[in-house]
């Protein structure tokens, strides 16, 4: 499968991709804007960032390996997987980022595909079942995209213990907004488990592609092994920098899109739309025959959500993006107009 980038408006106001509706820190900007001549021109050094990012997510030196955006990082552990076994499968927990399923075809893998539970709930017991001898990378999103839905406390660790042979990629590309995660003692107690972390979605830093892998140093060491050894430009290092001495702006707009998450639901809620209780920057609506109708009526307004009606289990489902506060209220204004001249 070949990853498609879904069309980017040249104008109005993205709600499609849950990309950061405010923007970045201004401490970024004026950390872009101090770079000189020299730096562009020499390799970087990754040792003053890889350190603020062990501080960042709490663990020790050597846990964390920064990575060109979270997307290198899906790919490298499919790489690795590749070297362990050539024949190797993959297991991928759908709904899933249309990127697992392009990182396993990249190197050759075969992928084994678990559906949802009808609710779209993670089913623990699906996806042991799909376990075989030749499984090597299993990729699970905790939140879910596009469902939001949290996976079940203890369920990858059950995961882990079950698939000794095979590293158990946790894409946590939006634990900034759920306030969980399994960094910490779960990826000592098991070797096969890696976090992956973007610094897209609550930072603001999606355009310049900053990830990290996080997992016990003997986990990296495979995975290090097939990485560029400059694949993060010198942009993104100082962007990062700056971003992590900027708690207090991650928390403001973690804030207002958990403000956000509420306001959608509970138009949802007056206007009898089913919703799922999401833990990520996001919603997802079910509106049914009428969502391409929804996604067009929006788009002609200069507002962009996302259909994902051909994801399994989310026939006649929209995604709307909980960013800043104003926007969602300018989004759910203009869904009540298509809501009243559907005759809802």
């Amino acid at each position: 499968m070949t990853y498609t980038p879904v069309p980017s408006p040249s104008h109005g106001l993205r709600l499609h991709l849950n990309e950061n509706t405010a923007g970045c820190s201004p401490a970024v900007l004026a950390a872009l804007r101090s770079i000189e001549r020299t730096d562009t021109s020499e390799y970087p050094d990754y040792a003053p960032v890889t350190a603020q990012a062990e501080t960042w997510f709490g663990v020790e030196p050597g846990w964390v390996q920064i990575t060109n955006g979270l997307d290198e990082g899906l790919h490298v552990v499919a790489q690795s997987a590749k070297l362990k076994q050539p024949d190797f499968e993959a297991i991928v927990v759908e709904p899933a980022f249309e990127m697992y399923a392009a990182c396993i075809e990249a190197v050759g893998g075969r992928q084994v595909t678990v559906p949802p539970a009808p609710d779209l709930g993670f089913s623990i017991e699906r996806v042991l079942a799909a376990l075989s001898l030749r499984t090597r990378l299993i990729y699970v999103c905790d939140p879910n995209n596009p469902s939001g839905l949290p996976i079940p406390a203890g369920d990858i660790e059950r995961v882990a213990d079950a698939a000794p042979d095979s590293v158990i990629l946790v894409d946590e590309a939006y634990a900034d907004f759920s306030g969980r995660t399994l960094i910490g003692a779960a990826l000592d107690r098991h070797r096969n488990l890696v976090v992956g972390r973007t610094f897209a979605k609550a930072h603001g830093l999606a355009a310049l592609r900053a990830g990290a892998l996080i997992a016990h140093p003997g986990t990296l060491a495979p995975l290090r092994r097939v990485l560029p050894p400059f694949s993060v430009n010198i942009c993104a290092v100082m962007a990062l920098q700056a971003a992590f001495q900027d708690r207090a702006y991650v928390a403001w707009y973690v804030a207002e899109a958990a403000a956000s998450r509420r306001l959608i639901c509970d138009w949802c809620t007056a206007n009898g739309f089913t919703f799922w209780p999401s833990e990520g920057n996001f919603v997802l609506v079910r509106v049914g025959d009428d969502a391409t109708d929804l996604v067009r009526s929006l788009a002609d307004r200069g507002i962009h959500i996302r259909d994902r009606s051909r994801q399994p289990e989310c026939a006649g489902c929209v995604r709307i993006t909980a960013g800043v506060v104003g926007d969602t209220r300018r989004c759910l204004a203009a869904m009540e107009v298509w809501r009243a001249t559907r005759g809802h």
